[in-house]
């Protein structure tokens, strides 16, 4: 490839990436008829939606500068629809390792020359790699593990970096109805008009059918198995049929390249609704796993916490001792042994990385809020709240681990868990 074909190839990437998040805009929130009104009554001017404060961001605009270098980085081939590069797309959720990237050729206006992207998802760079191979292949992507181990993380930022945007999302619940697969109706058009194209209300998974990308599922299994199933023939056929539209040029919805679905499921909850064999084999199944790495996990709470106590107004005051323990206590009660090999008894709740993000910025919020003592002092309390969500019974689990690890550390001569030891009494 010649500097002016790469160039070009650049330049040709960029324009896609940005139409494309144009449209993702438009298509993922569909537009109400408008509402006629006196002309003697001007309309006030809408507030852009980019101007109002917002909590989170989605992926694509959180990442927004990284996701434009890697296009601009890597312009070698890609899947049909697709805003990255297959290599990008992992470098984007699994980072550079520390390295500058740098872009080729000529500077590109607005972009760094060099960037080194950081890591998003933290997991096995190969699952990764596994996930991207299949949506590349237009299969439909499984996410399953325990709650709280970043599938839906996983999922938004694969969806932004294929396509642009993570918007095209159905969530699954026991009252989700075949509409939020298939379509629906605007019934004052309907009324007004009968079956018409104007009238058909795209669902998510039918707005990404006709732009090429990615719709997100999330826990594909609390929804009902006849609702679940209206996907079998979506991704077999990849199409969808409009009946009351017969005979017009909207009566089949056939789905654009790049179209696929990234679902989640959790391995163990309550109400879930078994996936038939024939869903089931549309997939590729991926297991999200815990977190391996001990050091890992504590810089990922750490990160997370931090930014949720920001959001909250508030400098995060939380000493890395007592972050620390915390990880150490999810960490042995969810794995059933201690970091020194001790036997544990594993409540029945999920000990997930997430809730620990939550106890660390609950605990960063008290100590901005609320300062007054030693925030270690109410370690005890938050964890009493994550482990008798489920089993009364795992209340006696954590006095149990109280009276096991947490007081041999203590006989070890660690004055921080001598003082947990001494607060043993705050999880009565």
């Amino acid at each position: 490839m010649t500097a002016t074909d790469e160039a070009a190839a650049i330049a040709a990437a960029e324009a896609a990436a940005a139409a494309r998040s144009a449209e993702a805009a438009a298509s993922a929130t569909p537009t109400a008829p408008a509402t006629p009104t006196a002309s003697a009554t001007p309309a006030a001017p809408a507030t852009p939606a980019a101007t109002a404060a917002r909590q989170v961001l989605p992926a694509e605009e959180r990442y927004a500068a990284e996701l434009a270098f890697l296009a601009a980085q890597d312009p070698g081939p890609r899947p049909p629809g697709w805003a990255l590069t297959p290599r990008a797309v992992v470098t984007f959720v699994c980072g550079s390792d520390g390295a500058e990237l740098a872009l080729p050729g000529r500077r590109r206006a607005g972009l760094p020359a060099k960037l080194a992207i950081a890591p998003k998802f933290v997991g096995e760079r190969a699952l990764v790699e596994r996930c991207v191979v299949t949506l590349a292949g237009e299969r439909g992507l499984l996410l399953t593990g325990e709650p709280g181990t970043a599938k839906s993380m996983l999922s938004e930022l694969l969806a932004a970096a294929v396509c642009g945007t993570s918007a095209l999302t159905v969530q699954g619940t026991a009252g989700t109805t075949e509409d939020a697969f298939r379509y629906g109706w605007n019934y004052a058009l309907l009324l007004a008009q009968g079956p018409t194209s104007q009238a058909l209300v795209d669902s998510p998974v039918l707005s990404a059918m006709r732009t090429g990308r990615v719709v997100r599922v999330e826990e594909i299994t609390r929804c009902l198995p006849e609702v679940q199933d209206a996907l079998v023939s979506i991704l077999s056929d990849r199409r969808v049929s409009v009946p009351e539209l017969t005979a017009t040029e909207d009566a089949v919805v056939s789905a654009a390249p790049g179209f696929t679905v990234i679902a989640t499921a959790n391995l163990r909850d309550r109400g879930v609704s078994e996936m038939s064999a024939a869903l089931k084999r549309r997939f590729n199944f991926e297991t999200v796993a815990p977190i391996a790495d001990a050091d890992a996990e504590a810089t990922l709470i750490r990160r997370q916490a931090v930014a949720a106590v920001e959001r909250a107004g508030a400098a995060f005051g939380v000493d890395d001792a007592v972050l620390d323990a915390l990880v150490t206590v999810f960490r042995d009660l969810r794995s059933g042994r201690s970091a020194e090999g001790w036997d544990v008894e594993r409540p029945g709740t999920v000990m997930s990385t997430a809730e620990a993000v939550q106890v660390a910025a609950s605990l960063g919020v008290s100590a901005a809020y609320l300062p007054g003592g030693d925030v270690l002092d109410l370690l005890p309390g938050h964890l009493l709240g994550v482990v008798r969500k489920d089993d009364p019974a795992d209340h006696g689990r954590l006095l149990g681990y109280w009276d096991g690890p947490v007081r041999r550390r203590a006989e070890d001569g660690s004055a921080m868990w001598r003082r947990l030891w001494d607060l043993r009494g705050s999880l009565r």
